[in-house]
């Protein structure tokens, strides 16, 4: 089911929560992880060091700037190495990749190449951005890639059960069949949460699941539902320490509500305390 884990890096606390997660899910599934580390060409590329050189009287722009990239490359080797030592101690092969571009773009497109990406809730440069986690490079992620994309909080726990959150949308069918699987695969319990004021609808959104649950045997699983306003009431949910893996289709029934601000995945993501998988 997933062969291939790729996990981006950049030697932040957030980031190595996410190493941790990534050894013990390809340990669980037996996948292969790909560490990447993407050298920032907005750092490199950036006017601000052409005015700084000028105006402080350091070495020419062109010298100046090749002193940048070499450091972050030095950088980039050493966060690679820490990685590879820290999978190698866990009985783990991983291919390591160092690619200069844009951060964002990169992970989407090296992303195409493995079944999941699993990246930090938070970077490095979480506390330069103006809006907080919205807009940064998990967020964008997520709302790029096609493929499953795994966010992971500041800590690490063992997970021994997981949620979804159904809507009834395409990609919480898709979410629905990828924690069915999980669930076969890893014998985690699956809780399947339903959100709504509507009675009727709550029924029919329970009667589509446990239609489906009917294909696969022998999976503790169960159907919850509750009312409220959705992103808070999966947040509640997740703060009451049920579980330990929270499932999510990455688009709702509203493709106009993923767009704003406060959108259901962003304030999810944003406030989650255990790890968030987002599928399409």
């Amino acid at each position: 089911m997933v062969k291939n884990i790729l996990i981006p890096t950049d030697g932040s606390d957030y980031s190595k929560t996410a190493l941790e997660y990534g050894i013990y899910i390809a340990k669980m599934l037996d996948a292969k992880l790909t560490a990447l580390h993407i050298v920032d060409v907005k750092i490199i590329e950036s006017p601000l060091f052409g005015d700084i050189s000028g105006s402080i009287g350091l070495l020419p722009y062109q010298e100046f700037l090749t002193v940048i990239e070499e450091s972050l490359n030095e950088r980039a080797e050493s966060i690679l190495k820490a990685f590879k030592e820290k999978c190698e101690k866990s009985g783990l092969d991983p291919e390591l990749k160092k690619i200069k571009g844009i951060v964002d773009e990169t992970i989407v497109e090296e992303g195409e190449n493995a079944d999941w990406i699993l990246l930090s809730q938070r970077g490095e440069h979480f506390r330069l951005s103006k809006g907080g986690l919205l807009g940064s490079t998990s967020e964008a992620v997520v709302r790029k890639s096609e493929r499953p994309v795994l966010v992971t909080p500041i800590g690490f726990q063992e997970i021994e059960s997981m949620a979804l959150a159904y809507d009834g949308s395409t990609s919480s069918d898709n979410a629905l069949k990828v924690s069915m699987e999980l669930s076969d695969k890893t014998r985690w319990p699956l809780s399947v949460i339903i959100i709504t004021d509507d009675s009727d609808r709550a029924a029919d959104l329970s009667k589509r699941v446990e239609d489906f649950l009917e294909s696969y045997e022998g999976i503790d699983s169960d159907i919850i539902v509750l009312k409220g306003k959705v992103e808070r009431e999966i947040v509640r949910f997740i703060q009451q320490g049920s579980v330990e893996l929270m499932v999510m289709g990455a688009r709702g029934r509203s493709r106009f509500r993923e767009l704003i601000l406060g959108s259901t995945t962003s304030y999810v993501i944003r406030k989650s305390t255990i790890p968030v998988l987002m599928i399409r």
